[in-house]
């Protein structure tokens, strides 16, 4: 299971959020580029990016921070907040992000979704984030009727690089992940499953561990030193 640090940008800064909550910021530091080269000489083999202004202003806000990220690092890095239509998926792609987290979008035209991913195979990853197993979009600023998992499993069949699945109310929290939500998501796809949200102690990623996903995205509990990322690789038996 690959260990993944996050780096969520807003105003130009580093910062985190709890429970999506853009009244409820800790900033973590000026300069997300030595942000992400401190992550890597940790030992970090990709990073997760949000644009949190993106997400919450329906298109790309912090495009000079993230192009900072991608010159000052060589590992894969993905990002998701504000990816609406396929010019912004097609820029990020050639401005060098590996992959590209699609949310709000893939709610709202699914069709267009799945055209998206047919063609940029192994480039789209599904954001599905969920509160009380529903989807929020717009920044988790909105909770739709959708279910989560029947969201997910319509586009199973589509060339994915992965779904991100994130229980927004963990995260930010450090109560530890959804382990259940988690586990019947990810046995219930084909496509790579990477969890997000809540964790806050080794042992979370040891129980994460025991699930099939693929990878765990981690912040907080990074950014409070309650362990170092090579701690967190070794517990999640990352070999990347």
């Amino acid at each position: 299971m690959q260990v993944i640090p996050a780096i969520d940008l807003r105003g130009g800064r580093c910062v985190r959020l709890v429970q999506g909550d853009y009244d409820r910021e800790t900033v973590f530091g000026e300069d997300p580029a030595a942000m992400a080269e401190h992550w890597v000489a940790e030992g970090a083999t990709r990073l997760h990016l949000v644009d949190l202004d993106g997400a919450k202003l329906g298109r790309p806000a912090n495009v000079e921070s993230v192009r900072a990220i991608l010159d000052r690092v060589d590992v894969p890095c993905q990002l998701g907040g504000g990816v609406r239509d396929e010019a912004t998926l097609a820029a990020w792609l050639d401005a060098g992000l590996e992959r590209v987290i699609v949310g709000t979008q893939a709610l709202k035209d699914p069709a267009w979704f799945a055209t998206m991913a047919e063609r940029y195979p192994g480039r789209l990853i599904l954001g599905l984030d969920a509160k009380d197993g529903r989807v929020a979009t717009a920044g988790w600023l909105d909770v739709s009727s959708v279910e989560a998992t029947g969201l997910a499993e319509g586009f199973d069949a589509l060339p994915l690089a992965a779904i991100i699945y994130t229980d927004i109310a963990r995260d930010g929290m450090l109560e530890g992940p959804n382990i259940e939500a988690t586990g019947a998501l990810a046995d219930r796809l084909e496509t790579p499953v990477i969890a997000s949200g809540g964790v806050s102690t080794l042992d979370d990623l040891g129980r994460l561990a025991t699930l099939p996903v693929a990878g765990v995205i981690v912040g907080r509990a990074l950014y409070d030193g309650r362990f170092r990322l090579s701690e967190a690789r070794e517990r999640a038996g990352d070999r990347t």
